[in-house]
């Protein structure tokens, strides 16, 4: 199978895949262009707004407002005043550091990653935000955050850190919020790219973006065995999420980070959205308690 263009659109770093089901939109990020990006589902129709801070993430609170989480810390964001709440800062004393993937868990904690603008090597950290807005520090010495998802029993959390390209899995208890390394569930062959964004269909299988891997990679997070792949025609693949009406359409955000001139013109789509039909479900995104 391979993905459809949806929307060309040159992002440095699209990132970020979020359904939003009430407003029937797909919305994602351009990390380095600092934009946040609307594709509405039902009239085609695409906004963008424009940001001093690089955005990473994408979630929604209790009130289906939309919070960003940007390089230094987290915001609720007006889309009809583009006026921005700020409601906490993650790692604003480190300056080199910035936000990056994240998820939000059964219980509403929201989960943030954290990495160094020059990839340097443990510079990265997981945290959490509770509902109370008090963060806490749950992994360190990790270089680049990514993939954050939970099973469909939410006992278990999995976890990427891409240059190691492994997807780790963590006992999880939802009540407190501890992890538990249990096991690496998962472990990405080189000539397949590096695992990037990650989300989690009806089945309990993982559906992983292949960073210079030309694709979304269907996985066995229990066996650690690939089961299928949706072709993407450029390299940079880099996050995918469920969305549509019936939740069974896959949403797949590009880069072109670093592209020269020929690369360039040898992959005009990249940066741009792709959509698949994959045959399987996937599950709703959790909502922020704050």
């Amino acid at each position: 199978m391979t993905a459809s263009l949806l929307y060309k659109i040159p992002c440095l770093l699209g990132e970020g895949g979020f359904w939003h089901p009430t407003r029937q939109s797909f919305f994602w990020v351009d990390i380095d262009g600092r934009s946040l990006h609307e594709y509405n589902i039902l009239d085609k129709k695409v906004s963008s707004w424009n940001f001093p801070d690089r955005p990473s993430m994408i979630a929604l609170d209790k009130q289906d407002k939309l919070v960003l989480v940007f390089q230094s810390g987290v915001a609720k964001v007006d889309l009809q005043t583009e006026k921005l709440s700020w409601l906490l800062d993650v790692e604003k004393d480190i300056p080199d550091n910035r936000t990056n993937d994240g998820g939000v868990d059964i219980c509403g904690r929201l989960w943030i990653g954290t990495m160094n603008v020059k990839f340097k090597e443990g510079a990265g950290s997981l945290y959490y935000v509770d509902a109370d807005l008090s963060i806490t520090k749950k992994i360190q010495s990790l270089a680049i955050p990514n993939g954050l998802v939970w099973s469909l029993d939410n006992q278990v959390m999995y976890h990427i850190d891409s240059p190691t390209r492994k997807v780790r899995a963590y006992r999880f208890d939802s009540k407190t919020g501890s992890i538990e390394f249990e096991k690496v569930a998962i472990t990405v062959p080189e000539e397949l790219g590096s695992p990037d964004g990650m989300c989690i269909d009806e089945e309990g299988m993982l559906w992983i973006a292949h960073w210079n891997g030309f694709g979304v990679y269907r996985w066995n997070p229990i066996r650690g065995i690939l089961l299928d792949k949706i072709d993407v025609p450029v390299p940079q693949v880099s996050s995918c999420t469920f969305g549509g009406s019936n939740m069974d359409q896959l949403f797949i955000t590009t880069a072109r980070e670093g592209f020269s001139a020929a690369q360039s013109e040898k992959y005009p789509d990249s940066g741009s959205v792709f959509i698949a039909q994959p045959g399987v479900k996937g599950v709703k995104k959790n909502i922020f308690a704050y």
